[in-house]
Parts: structure tokens; C-alpha cells; sequence
């Protein structure tokens, strides 16, 4: 199978950055796009050319870190799927592909796909830690947790945060990625006890970023590659508000 890439390439952050044009030779459809990159990589390398930056790392869906946009769709065509799990199948011979990093004033280009997610670090930070003492490990029927709320809390815990949620978004919204923090702890007896304050000190911090307000368009929930509901959303503006 052969490719036609353009390629978003860009020295640093200061650089303007531009659409580079490659050719992917000999693409088998069993490879994963992120192997397609890396053999275009070894071909610009060969040829003493400066390889294509992309963040990844576990190559296995759960990390987060392939953030790229391909064809206009963050993570690419494929639902439910980050770009590490995307294989060379869902594309045709001849196809041309578009492959751009996030886009969001809170997520600056440092190289190429490469994009700072640190912002989402800071959320994080600014959330705290559990303060009670929950000492060791207890047995798993001895804090009884209504089915229901543990559903919902494991459905939250499987954010990656990756970034699609604001890269899909048109205001770059990262409310998706904070309800679903937000409610993963708040559903829970541990986090239970902090939840007001924990929501209040998420959302400062995620203004303070920079990030864009929800509009109920729900592209965050049609581009997050684990399918966290915006419905979580809701929780976290019912959360804020009762804080």
C-alpha cells in the first residue's frame, strides 16, 4: 500500500511551523499507524533528514501519549481507538493522509506532533491528594459501595488523559477530562469528604490554563478514544456549583 502524507513539521515553538509532503512506501495493512510513522522515519533518517517528532509509549492504548490529529479527527477514523491502536487497514491505497498535532492554546507545539500537555498535569496537582486516612489495603466487601456509583467511578477512571476531548473541541474545552476526574474521586467514599473542595481548586486551575468553556456540542465525547460520557459534565457543573 502506498501513502500520501502531509505532514505538520515545526523546529520548536517558535518556529511557524508548515505541511511537509511524504510518500509511505510498502505500508503493510497490519502495521499500526505509529509503525507506518516509524518506518517513514527510518527512510528521513537514512537520507540524513530530521525524523518526525510524535509523543508515544506504551503503544497499547492505555498511556495517552499518541496525540495527534489524522485527517482532521483526533486519534484518526476509527471510534474508541487511540492513534497507537489505529492500524493501516482502515486506510486504501493511494489514500492521502493529513496528520497534525492537538491544537489548543493550553497545548503549545514544543516539536512537531509534539505538543505540551502539562496543563492537565497542573489540573491534576491542583485537585491535592486524599487527606483521610484510609490505611491499608481493605478487604473488598468491607466498605459496601452501591453498584451504581462504582460503574460510574470505574467509567471515569478510564481517561487517559489524552487531550482528545480539547483537540476535537471548537472553544478547546477540557471540561470532559475534568468531570471525569472529578467524578472518579467524588463517587467514592475516600474522596467523598473533599469533593467540594477538590472541584472548586480543578476548575480555577483549569481556567487559569486557558482552556474554552463547554457548549453542548459533544464533539469531546465522539473523539475520546476510552468513550467517557459527557454526562460527566453535568456531575462536575452540579459538583461546582453546590461547592
Amino acid at each position: 500500500m502506498k501513502l500520501h502524507l502531509k505532514v505538520w513539521r515545526q523546529k520548536d515553538k517558535n518556529d511557524k511551523g508548515r505541511m511537509v509532503s511524504y510518500e509511505a512506501n510498502n505500508v503493510n495493512e497490519h502495521m499500526s499507524f505509529l509503525e507506518m510513522l516509524d518506518v517513514v522515519n527510518d527512510g528521513l533518517i537514512k537520507k540524513g533528514e530530521d525524523p518526525i517528532a510524535f509523543d508515544h509509549d506504551c503503544r497499547e492504548g492505555i498511556c495517552g501519549s499518541c496525540s495527534m490529529v489524522i485527517n482532521g479527527v483526533p486519534h484518526g477514523p476509527e471510534k474508541g481507538t487511540t492513534t497507537c491502536q489505529l492500524h493501516m487497514r482502515k486506510f486504501k491505497d493511494g489514500d492521502t493522509v493529513v496528520i497534525e498535532p492537538w491544537r489548543a492554546k493550553a497545548f503549545p507545539v514544543t516539536k512537531d506532533l509534539v505538543v505540551d500537555r502539562s496543563a492537565f498535569d497542573r489540573i491534576i496537582q491542583a485537585g491535592g491528594y486524599v487527606n483521610v486516612n484510609t490505611g491499608g489495603a481493605p478487604d473488598g466487601n468491607a466498605l459496601p459501595i452501591p453498584k451504581v456509583d462504582a460503574d460510574l467511578a470505574m467509567d471515569a477512571a478510564t481517561c487517559i488523559g489524552c487531550g482528545a476531548c480539547v483537540a476535537a473541541c471548537k472553544n478547546a474545552s477540557a471540561m470532559l477530562f475534568v468531570s471525569a476526574k472529578v467524578s472518579h474521586l467524588a463517587l467514592l467514599p475516600q474522596g467523598v469528604v473533599e469533593k467540594k473542595e477538590r472541584v472548586r481548586k480543578m476548575v480555577n486551575a483549569m481556567d487559569k490554563e486557558g482552556f474554552g468553556n463547554c457548549t453542548n456540542q459533544y464533539e469531546c465525547e465522539a473523539a475520546c478514544p476510552k468513550e467517557i460520557s459527557v454526562n460527566f459534565i453535568t456531575r462536575l457543573n452540579k459538583e461546582y456549583i453546590s461547592s
